[in-house]
């Protein structure tokens, strides 16, 4: 038999409760010393423009079981993209109608701030257009600009269709640096032509946009390279012909070829909105990771596991003082 057998207090330190009780007071005391540990990891820096011109209205989503619009779809992957954001990086909201995008906000922390960004979010509304134009390259030009002042990275969710149409010699050249500012493309929508919903100056739904309601083709510029062939061409007078431009403008779909090409263009990367949980992947995959200098706190853990072990010890001798059989005392 060991001297440490023979001690008074050689069954306590055979004990697997005093041991426990013994290592939770070690762990409470390392949490009330232990400062916290320096930890960095990787975030982003990013600048969310979202367009909200009268196409977005289009319902060709559904969710729970009901048509949503792109502009629902587009709100609930942000909200939903929030919490998925590592703490310490920082969002900017825009939005996009005519040419042009307007900064509601500039970068802000997304743990911090999580209660206004959600809220600011959730309250973006197609009312809030200024134009009813939709110039999709244009607005992207001057978002990236944009993204370039503020230091952040771009994220742009558009359908892709530009109103009036884009004339017959393509998108505008782009007078930046491609890939000076990184980036993603999102587009919204379904692939299939759907009809664009036609609201009236209080807000209501009145139907749907007819053919002659809206543009079918951008006459400003040089003529297509149709134009000789087309009915009542002139070129002087008619260089377009002398018909009215017949199309599918009134319809819209995810003008999918459109935005490759302006991610192409700009040096940015493109996804597809498939649903609400469809944004992380993607963005982190394109955005630039940024170095986020924080701290991780071990006293909470510590805290915990001492907790833990003093509950454990606490059933542990309960437990046993069930199973124990009473022993009555004799008395003389």
């Amino acid at each position: 038999m060991s001297v440490w057998a023979e001690l008074p207090f050689g069954k306590n330190l055979r004990d697997r409760r005093f041991q426990a009780l013994a290592a939770a007071l070690l762990l409470a005391g390392l949490a009330i010393v232990v400062p916290p540990l320096p930890l960095t990891r990787s975030g982003v820096s990013v600048l969310a423009v979202v367009d909200i011109t009268g196409s977005m209205n289009v319902r060709d989503y559904t969710r729970d079981g009901r048509p949503a619009s792109r502009l629902d779809i587009t709100k609930a992957a942000l909200r939903d993209l929030l919490p998925e954001l590592p703490c310490g990086s920082r969002l900017a909201l825009a939005l996009f109608t005519e040419r042009r995008p307007f900064l509601l906000f500039a970068p802000i922390e997304v743990c911090a701030d999580f209660a206004p960004l959600d809220g600011a979010i959730a309250a973006l509304d197609w009312r809030m257009a200024w134009e009813g134009d939709s110039r999709v390259a244009s607005g992207l030009h001057r978002a990236l600009a944009m993204a370039g002042e503020l230091d952040t990275d771009l994220l742009f969710i558009t359908d892709g269709q530009e109103t009036p149409p884009l004339p017959a010699n393509g998108i505008p050249p782009f007078e930046g640096k491609p890939g000076s500012v990184r980036g993603l493309i999102v587009g919204a929508g379904g692939h299939a032509l759907a009809p664009i919903p036609k609201f009236n100056d209080r807000g209501r739904e009145t139907g749907f946009y007819a053919e002659t309601d809206v543009q079918q083709e951008n006459r400003f510029g040089p003529p297509p390279a149709d134009a000789e062939s087309r009915e009542g061409y002139n070129p002087r007078n008619a260089p377009f012909g002398g018909a009215a431009a017949r199309g599918e403008e009134h319809l819209s779909s995810v003008r999918e070829p459109h935005l490759r090409a302006l991610a192409a263009q700009t040096g940015l990367a493109y996804a597809h909105l498939d649903g609400p949980d469809s944004l992380r992947a993607p963005l982190l995959a394109a955005a630039t990771p940024r170095p986020l200098p924080g701290r991780l706190d071990p006293r909470p853990f510590l805290g915990a596991a001492a907790l833990a072990l003093v509950l454990a010890s606490f059933l542990a001798g309960a437990r046993r003082a069930r199973l124990t059989p009473f022993t009555p005392s004799r008395m003389s």
